[in-house]
C-alpha cells in the first residue's frame, strides 16, 4: 500500500512521526511526499525498510541518520543530505548542497547532479556516487567508504584522508594534504564497476583514477608540521 502526504495540508512533524510509526503502520511500505517547498529535515532518522519518494526540492538534512529506508528526492537538496546515514539508500535526482553524506557510516548515497563543497566530509563507511561534479574539500578526513565522482573534483580533494577510497573520472583541481593518486588495479576496477551498477550509472571503470592516503599524517611528525 502507498500513502501520499501533502505537506501543504499536513505538518512536517506529523509526516516524520508517521514515518517513524512503521511498526504500527506495517501495511504501508511506500510513501510519497508532495508540496515539499524546500522544507528542512524531511524523512530523518528512519529505521524501517520502507521507501519514501519526495516529489520536489528538500532543504537541510533530508534523510539524515537514515537506517534501512530507501529515500528518493525528485529535485535538489540543501546542506547535509544523508548526514550520519547508517544504512539504506538515498538518491537525489538533482543537485546537492554542501556536506552531502557527512559523517555517514554506511549505506549508499547517489547524487545524479552535482554536489557542492565538503561532499563526504568525515565519511566513515558510506558509499557516495556523484554523477556530476563535486566542490572543494570533499572527503576531508574521510575515514572509510568509497566516493565515486563521474565529473570533476574541486580543490583539496581528500585533505587529511585516512582510508576512504576515491575514484574520479574527470579533472581534480588539487589534492589535499596526504592525498595522492594510486594505481588503478583490476580489483579496484571490479569494485568500482559494482558500485556504478548499484547506483544505476553507466560509466566505464577504466576511465577513472584512484586516490587515497599516503599515510604520512597518521602520527604527528615535527618534520610534517607545516602540512597539518
Amino acid at each position: 500500500m502507498m500513502k501520499t502526504v501533502d505537506l501543504a495540508e499536513q505538518s512536517l512533524r506529523a509526516l516524520n512521526q508517521s514515518l517513524h510509526d512503521g511498526e504500527m503502520l506495517s501495511d504501508i511500505r511506500e510513501w510519497r511526499v508532495t508540496n515539499t517547498d524546500g522544507a528542512h529535515n524531511i524523512a530523518c532518522g528512519l529505521n524501517d525498510d520502507i521507501s519514501v519518494d519526495i516529489d520536489g526540492h528538500a532543504g537541510y538534512y533530508c534523510a539524515g541518520m537514515n537506517q534501512r529506508a530507501s529515500v528518493t528526492v525528485h529535485g535538489n537538496v540543501g546542506v547535509g543530505v544523508a548526514e550520519n546515514m547508517m544504512s539504506g539508500t538515498v538518491r537525489v535526482t538533482g543537485d546537492a548542497s554542501q556536506s552531502a553524506g557527512a559523517t555517514a557510516h554506511g549505506g549508499l548515497l547517489i547524487i545524479e547532479g552535482n554536489a557542492a563543497a565538503r561532499c563526504g566530509i568525515s565519511m566513515k563507511g558510506v558509499d557516495i556516487v556523484v554523477k556530476g561534479n563535486i566542490g572543494p574539500m570533499s572527503a576531508f578526513m574521510g575515514q572509510a567508504g568509497r566516493l565515486v565522482v563521474c565529473g570533476d573534483a574541486g580543490d583539496a580533494l581528500g585533505d587529511s584522508i585516512y582510508e576512504a577510497r576515491l575514484y574520479v573520472k574527470g579533472r581534480v583541481g588539487t589534492l589535499g594534504a596526504d592525498c595522492i593518486e594510486k594505481p588503478m588495479r583490476a580489483e579496484h576496477q571490479e569494485e568500482l564497476a559494482a558500485l556504478l551498477e548499484q547506483a544505476g550509472i553507466d560509466e566505464d571503470p577504466a576511465d577513472f583514477r584512484r586516490y587515497g592516503s599516503a599515510r604520512e599524517l597518521y602520527h604527528f611528525k615535527v618534520d610534517n608540521a607545516s602540512a597539518y
